[in-house]
C-alpha cells in the first residue's frame, strides 16, 4: 500500500510524494526502527542476563567454595563447630601441634573429646549452644572469650560456611578471627551452597547484631 501526498511548495505543479506504508497506513520506516528497537531491548536483556549469571557463579565460588582462609598460628583457643564434616579431627589436630592451650567443641551430643586426644597440657571445653546454630555458637565464644581474656581464636567450620562463621563469629569477639575449614565432597556442595545462600543473606539482613 502507498500514500500519495504532494509536497509542499508544489500544490499546483501536480507532483506527487508516493511512501511506502503498513497496511494499517503507518509509514514502513516507524515499522522499522520499532522491529530495531525491540531487537536491541532483546539483546540488552539478554547480556543483563548473562551478566546476572556470570556474577551469581563468581559470587558463589568465592564466598563457598574457596572462601578465604587463614594459614594458622599461635591462638588463645580452638574452636570447633557443630556439624562440620572432618572439623574435630582437623581442630585436635591444630591443637596437638600446639597452636593453642585451649580446645573449645561445640556438640549437639554428649560425647566430648579426651584432654589425651587433644594434646598435652591442652584444656578442653565442650558445649552445646542455645540456639544451635552459628549465631548461638558466636554467643558462647564470645561469653568464653571474656571469661578467660581471649584476643585470638582459630575457628574450624564447614568449607561453605566459612564465610558466613567469620561474619557471625567477628560480630561477637572483638579479637582476632582465624579461619580454618577442611575440604569438602563434591557431592555435598550442591545442598550446602543453597543452604548457606540462604542462611548468609539471613544473616546480612534480618540478624545484623552478635
Amino acid at each position: 500500500m502507498a500514500i500519495l501526498t504532494r509536497p509542499a511548495g508544489h500544490e499546483d505543479e501536480g507532483a506527487w510524494d508516493v511512501r511506502p506504508t503498513t497496511d494499517l497506513g503507518r509509514p514502513a520506516e516507524a515499522d522499522d526502527r520499532r522491529t530495531s528497537q525491540r531487537r536491541w531491548r532483546r539483546r540488552w536483556l539478554s547480556l543483563d542476563t548473562v551478566a546476572v549469571v556470570v556474577t551469581l557463579i563468581v559470587s558463589t565460588l568465592r564466598l563457598f567454595v574457596f572462601p578465604t582462609l587463614d594459614p594458622p598460628s599461635k591462638a588463645d583457643a580452638i574452636v570447633a563447630l557443630g556439624g562440620v564434616d572432618g572439623g574435630l579431627g582437623r581442630a585436635l589436630t591444630l591443637s596437638r601441634e600446639g597452636y593453642a592451650s585451649t580446645l573449645v567443641v561445640s556438640t549437639p551430643l554428649n560425647w566430648c573429646p579426651s584432654a589425651a586426644e587433644a594434646g598435652a597440657g591442652v584444656r578442653v571445653i565442650c558445649f552445646r549452644p542455645e540456639p544451635f546454630t552459628t549465631q548461638g555458637e558466636a554467643h558462647e565464644i564470645r561469653l568464653l572469650a571474656s571469661r578467660d581474656g581471649w584476643r585470638k581464636v582459630i575457628v574450624v567450620a564447614r568449607r561453605t560456611q566459612a564465610e558466613r562463621a567469620r561474619l557471625r563469629v567477628g560480630r561477637c569477639f572483638r579479637g582476632d578471627v582465624q579461619l580454618e575449614a577442611p575440604s569438602m565432597p563434591a557431592r555435598s556442595l550442591p545442598y550446602n551452597i543453597a543452604y548457606e545462600w540462604g542462611a548468609l543473606v539471613k544473616a546480612l539482613v534480618l540478624q545484623r547484631g552478635c
